[in-house]
């Protein structure tokens, strides 16, 4: 007779068979068993017949599992404690839950005297089911009266058991009856997998995580790389495909790409490598874009829900109540995460009471649709998986509220960048600069769909507009400045029709950003338009700081009548509209102005009352450059190292403090001249190197040209000139691009020293003759301390060659152009005689020249690659960061034309480099 549930009472009773075992009786594919079909009618045992041995039987894996060393154990140790009674794994689909339960149960076979036994209850969807599945999992058979909890209580109660219950997720309202279970069976344990928390008493959760994924901005060797459990996964799966398939130096990135664009999820890992046959991992890779359409299964053995990716996320969807549909679906409008206020903001509904959304984001949580990626001031961010998010943004688009929910998403957006832009320079630039960033994608998202929308005098027009003058400064502080210029330039090519006021802020934010790209043409084009329209507003601190960028500018290209002139007029509206932070920047570029021409007194004078100013405000950015500055005017004019040390690393800490990359590019190049000079000599390298890295990798041309003068004169010092002369060639190339004639006479007067050290002494007379041509037109002297080392350099080459030949090849080089001077070197002179080695000048011998331009750094580099330490331990034994040690070990391997450890440390031991 049909029943309708475990909780109704039958006429008969189920009584044991001789033995328990795991054995499932088969069922019609995707139906949901009558409840005739889940029980054995079984021969009955006679009443005293003793009980047999249990066997132990689990559904035979015909792969081993990968990349689970540690879930495996960890779990187990918690069920081997008698207080956990209830482990729930939990996950995302796909994410191996199954799998991982099973060899759990494989691994625990022999505690449990009883058995241990696998439970499938993926194919039913009636909570009142599940007693009746366990026990006809069990081999249990029909008899006398009673329920099937009454039943299972009577047979388990003295049993030492272990069950395994399968895809729990959608019988959820079954887990009280498994309390009941656990109550009556004391050596009964229940190891459960589920999307979903049960959320019953004594359960213990086991959240199961993707598999270990490697670091593509720091990738290692393809040896290496085998050793991450994602990728390992991938390689097994493809060579059950083609078994000689291999992980090799071409495909190793497209294969870690996939694996991270897949999100470490072993479903998705094996579904993309069963396409390899077909598609190579390159093109592989460039088809995941639409995940969802690529990643399916052949396999006849694998559930419905499992044949494909989408398969598996629909059937998550659909154990979803409508409202936290709803919630889902919206959610992958986010980028990168969010925080729950934006989550309400932007995906709630105006009738949603106290703690709606809070709970049905708990319910997500729980259901592992959602995940929580940590505490931050006491706010919780909460993220997707972003295979999860392209399914999410499927059904938003399908269900008509995409358009909807990117319009109140860039909204959010747009206030939030709004109320942070007064913060980011002042006391609390720390806490909001790490806002904004931990909001990037969420801001390049919101600003693009407002940009995609904008068109000339709509309103997403002038929001694009205000989103990027709220976010420019954010841009230049964190190095996005080429970024923030091309949303920028999108946004003003559609800003006619758009508030006077808007524009002009637009425009002004255009031109700083061009300023620091070194882009002169550009900053006085938007800066004169937006003096204009603030002078026409009548906005006086617009007008202020319009004019204080225009001289700044005006600095760089050694025009210092204007720059003084501009700045002067600026610090005048300054003090009338009473802005003390806009007073400090101004005397910090006037302070510039007057060091350039060599009026240091009135510079350091400049620079103090700056200081106090901005310790006053209590503000880090502006204190930080005040110090900086006036730790570079005591090194450079007064020679007081100690003084300088101390107020540039008073800087660096303040910089540092807020993510400053500019700032902290040019502290570690100021620091490395000053220990230099000091004898840390291994120290002074490092940090110039990490001043170039960082720079350049900012973009930032004029402040990377500072670097790399200061890494020249380290290198002269440390003999190392044929790299050198490299960096002077390569810093004038840009200084003659940018135009500053203050740098490129110390960059003349640099690479003179060192080809001077190097023999060629008439050539560098004339580049010394150019340089000082250069600094008289813009009267701009050398400073102090570099002026000892330079007459050292002059003095010896002028003894090599004679005083005649000198002034002769000096004159000549005083009527030559920079560009002139340096495509005509002179031939070699030979040494006849070396001067003492002083912090300036460069050591006796010429440096010994290594195979294939080999630089001594990247040599000394390849002999501890040779010695098997890693990129981090090399960091370590040369105080650099791994990125410099990763650029350098990039810069070998291109010149040596090898892609691996192994073949560098070849190349070491035959070229007899150890």
């Amino acid at each position: 007779m049909p029943l309708s549930g475990a909780r109704r009472h039958i006429n008969t009773v189920l009584v044991a068979e001789t033995s328990l075992c795991c054995t499932v009786c088969p069922r019609r594919s995707g139906e949901e068993p009558a409840m005739q079909d889940n029980i054995y009618r079984l021969p009955a045992q006679e009443p005293n017949e003793p009980q047999k041995t249990p066997t132990h039987h689990l559904p035979t894996q015909l792969t081993p599992l990968i990349g689970r060393e540690q879930e495996v154990a960890a779990a187990c140790g918690l069920l081997r404690r008698s207080e956990v009674r209830l482990l729930t794994l939990t996950g995302t689909g796909g994410v191996g839950k199954t799998r991982l339960a099973l060899q759990v149960a494989n691994a625990l076979v022999e505690d449990f005297a009883d058995g241990v036994s696998s439970v499938p209850l993926a194919p039913i969807r009636d909570a009142d089911l599940v007693l009746p599945t366990i026990a006809q999992a069990l081999g249990l058979r029909e008899g006398a009266a009673g329920s099937f909890l009454d039943l299972l209580q009577a047979v388990l109660r003295d049993k030492h058991l272990l069950l395994v219950l399968d895809n729990f997720e959608q019988v959820l309202p079954a887990a009280p009856q498994l309390l009941e279970l656990l109550a009556a069976c004391p050596g009964l344990k229940l190891l459960i997998t589920s999307r979903a928390v049960l959320h019953v008493q004594g359960e213990q959760e086991f959240p199961v995580p993707p598999l270990a994924l490697p670091n593509l901005k720091q990738l290692p060797e393809p040896e290496m790389l085998a050793d991450y459990a994602a990728i390992a996964l991938f390689l097994q799966r493809a060579q059950a495909v083609i078994p000689r398939f291999e992980l090799t130096a071409a495909n190793a990135r497209p294969i870690a790409e996939i694996c991270v664009h897949l999100d470490g999820l072993p479903l998705a890992i094996e579904l993309a490598a069963a396409r390899i046959k077909l598609l190579p991992p390159q093109a592989l890779l460039a088809r995941l874009g639409r995940r969802l359409e690529i990643l399916t299964s052949r396999a006849r053995d694998v559930p419905t829900r499992q044949q494909t990716l989408r398969n598996t996320l629909t059937w998550s969807y659909q154990l979803l109540d409508a409202s936290e549909q709803r919630l889902f679906r919206r959610l992958p409008v986010f980028v990168g995460g969010c925080t729950l206020e934006a989550v309400e903001a932007v995906c709630g509904e105006r009738d949603d009471g106290a703690g709606g959304v809070l709970d049905r984001v708990a319910s997500l949580l729980d259901k592992s649709l959602l995940q929580q990626s940590g505490q931050e001031g006491g706010e919780p961010r909460f993220v997707l998986l972003e295979t999860i998010r392209e399914y999410g943004l499927e059904c938003l688009e399908s269900c008509g509220e995409l358009e909807a929910t990117r319009t109140a998403h860039a909204e959010y957006y747009l206030v939030l960048a709004e109320e942070a832009a007064p913060h980011l320079r002042g006391a609390e630039q720390a806490r909001w600069v790490a806002e904004l960033e931990r909001e990037q994608e969420n801001l390049r998202a919101a600003l693009s769909f407002l940009l995609e929308r904008a068109v000339g005098g709509t309103e997403q027009a002038a929001h694009a507009l205000r989103m990027c003058t709220a976010l420019f400064w954010f841009w230049y502080i964190r190095g996005y400045v080429r970024e923030g210029r091309t949303f920028l330039e999108r946004a003003m090519a559609n800003s006619e029709g758009v508030g006077a006021h808007v524009r002009a802020n637009a425009l002004f934010a255009a031109g700083h950003l061009a300023y620091a790209l070194d882009d002169y043409e550009q900053v006085e084009a938007c800066l004169e338009e937006s003096l204009a329209l603030f002078r026409a507003l009548g906005d006086t601190r617009g007008v202020a700081t319009s004019l204080k960028v225009l001289g700044g500018a005006a600095w760089t290209r050694s025009q210092y009548a204007r720059a003084c002139s501009l700045l002067e007029e600026s610090g005048v509206l300054y003090k009338e509209v009473g802005d003390s932070a806009g007073r400090v920047d101004y005397l910090a570029d006037l302070a510039h102005v007057y060091a350039s021409q060599g009026e240091y007194d009135r510079a350091g004078a400049l620079l103090e009352e700056g200081l106090v100013l901005a310790r006053a405000l209590d503000d880090p950015g502006r204190m930080g450059w005040m110090l900086y500055h006036l730790a570079r005017l005591r090194f450079e004019v007064q020679g007081d190292l100690d003084q300088a040390r101390a107020l540039a690393e008073e800087s660096l800490a303040l910089w540092q403090e807020v993510g400053h990359t500019w700032g902290t590019g040019n502290l570690f190049s100021l620091l490395a001249e000053i220990v230099l000079r000091q004898g840390e000599e291994a120290r002074a390298r490092a940090l110039a190197e990490e001043s170039v890295v960082l720079l350049k990798e900012r973009g930032d041309r004029w402040a990377t040209v500072q670097a790399l003068l200061g890494s020249v004169r380290v290198l002269a010092v440390q003999g190392d000139l044929d790299e050198a002369r490299r960096l002077s060639q390569e810093s004038l190339a840009v200084l003659l691009e940018v135009g500053n004639k203050e740098f490129i006479a110390a960059c003349l007067e640099g690479l003179g020293e060192v080809v001077a050290a190097q023999g060629e002494h008439a050539w560098a007379a004339r580049l010394w003759g150019s340089a000082e041509t250069l600094r008289k037109a813009i009267g701009a002297p050398m400073p102090p301390v570099y002026q000892v080392g330079y007459e050292q350099a002059l003095a010896h080459a002028c003894a090599q060659v004679g005083e005649q030949a000198f002034a002769a090849a000096w004159a000549e080089g005083r009527s030559l152009t920079p560009e002139q001077v340096v495509a005509t070197p002179a031939p070699a002179s030979a040494p006849a005689q070396v001067p003492p080695r002083s912090p300036v000048s460069a050591p006796p011998n010429k440096p010994v020249t290594y195979p294939y331009d080999l630089t001594a750094r990247e040599v000394e580099i390849l002999r501890l690659v040779a010695q098997g330490r890693t990129d981090a331990q090399i960091a370590e034994h040369l105080v650099i960061s791994p990125r410099t040690v990763n650029r350098h070990i990039t810069s070998l391997y291109s010149k040596l034309g090898v892609s691996s450890r192994a073949a560098a440390t070849r190349f070491a031991h035959e070229h007899h480099l150890l």
